[in-house]
């Protein structure tokens, strides 16, 4: 089943404020809540526990200023696989999150604990509801900056960095001690649960053991160089693929290249944001590059052929027709960027903007030529092509 647009989840428009996103989330986080669906059939409950993900997925993504520029651009599908788990995908180290940050979300949303239970009758979500299940701890994201240059845009490039951050335990290789025991707070099960009354009345709701952190096993004998945890300072050589096509402010996503998790749990991401070295000579925009030639008088006029510069560092042959006019915007079709992976398919163009080089200063005899020429019929502007320069002029304007 193809996945609905997250304002047509949450009923809202797209350019709702982040007020009334919240507003639209909580109604419906309330309508599909495991603990208000009663006495109604399993296939009813089923449908109410995926809208009640579909609601917390729209929600995380639009609630998010930066995730919400980025699906407002690229839809589901961004760089770095914002699609199938990127924005929204639950549970696993695809950079998704879990039932667990759901519900976290959810009384959020109600300033505080929700009072529901994290659980759908039992048969809900896997894990919940029955008795828990033990926590697995993912490591937190890191964030690094790149300046590309358009040649590395163009062509997609490998970045090395040495990145800071937490590595698995190289003492006891993440397990953080021997003689793992049985939790007796939990009894094994990493949650507690607790009874509490609510807006909806006495409810039971489910929580992270505070004993064993939701692990459901007590270290008895903890390493002594992580303390237990598993995890250390370290550094660590990253490589991450730059794909081709990139633009300036995008997030690349390297999935499982953050801080290791705490006992061999899973590892976070690293978000790349991307910046675009000034370029000398093209100016980008989205696929296309826009390149100013400068023509002189006489090819302008008699045409002649020209060479246009690539990305690569090539020429490429261009021919001018005679009287070609300033501010006229020749296309190399193909000769541009490519397109991110997921975002269309090609190349963009070469746009090449004419302009004409009036030279400043005359020799007597370059003067006396062009006097000669001050009253040639052809020399004059008629009032069609007066007209179509008054035209393009404003134009610019209203396109700016």
């Amino acid at each position: 089943m193809a996945k609905r647009d997250y304002y047509e989840v949450l009923g809202v428009d797209k350019k709702a404020s982040a007020a009334d996103i919240k507003k639209a989330y909580r109604k419906i986080a309330i309508k599909y809540h495991p603990d208000r669906q009663g006495d109604k059939s399993d296939a009813e409950k089923a449908e109410a526990e995926e809208k009640f993900k579909e609601a917390a997925e729209a929600y995380a993504v639009l609630s998010d200023e930066q995730k919400r520029q980025q699906y407002d651009q690229f839809g589901f599908n961004g760089p770095g696989g914002f699609g199938g788990g990127g924005f929204g995908g639950f549970g696993g180290s695809d950079g998704g999150f879990s039932m667990d940050d759901i519900f976290s979300m959810f009384g959020d949303i109600f300033g505080g604990h929700s009072g529901f239970s994290s659980g759908f009758g039992g048969g809900g979500f896997s894990g919940f509801g029955g008795g828990g299940r033990p926590q697995v701890h993912r490591g937190s994201d890191l964030r690094l900056k790149v300046r590309l240059n358009l040649l590395e845009v163009a062509t997609g490039v490998t970045k090395k960095f040495k990145v800071r951050k937490d590595v698995t335990c190289s003492a006891c290789h993440g397990s953080g001690g021997t003689g793992l025991e049985t939790c007796t707070t939990c009894h094994g099960s990493g949650m507690v649960i607790k009874q509490q009354q609510s807006i909806f009345g006495m409810m039971q709701t489910q929580s992270v053991c505070p004993t064993c952190n939701g692990e459901g096993k007590i270290i008895k004998n903890k390493c002594p160089k992580c303390n237990g945890e598993g995890i250390e300072h370290g550094e660590e050589i990253v490589e991450i693929n730059i794909p081709a096509g990139v633009q300036d402010g995008m997030v690349v996503n390297a999935p499982g290249k953050g801080n290791a998790g705490r006992r061999n749990g899973v590892p976070g991401d690293i978000k790349v944001f991307i910046e675009e070295e000034k370029n000398n000579t093209f100016v980008r925009e989205g696929k296309d590059l826009i390149y100013n030639l400068v023509l002189d008088f006489p090819t302008a006029a008699l045409g002649g052929d020209v060479e246009i510069p690539t990305v690569e560092g090539g020429k490429l042959k261009m021919k001018i027709e005679p009287g070609t006019q300033p501010g006229k915007t020749l296309r190399l079709r193909g000769k541009g960027l490519p397109a991110v992976k997921g975002y269309g398919y090609g190349n963009g163009d070469i746009l090449v903007n004419i302009s004409v080089f009036v030279p400043k200063t005359l020799t007597r005899d370059e003067r006396k030529a062009i006097e000669g020429l001050r009253d040639a019929e052809n020399f004059k502007c008629d009032n069609e092509t007066k007209t179509n320069f008054f035209d393009k002029f404003c134009s610019y304007f209203t396109q700016h």
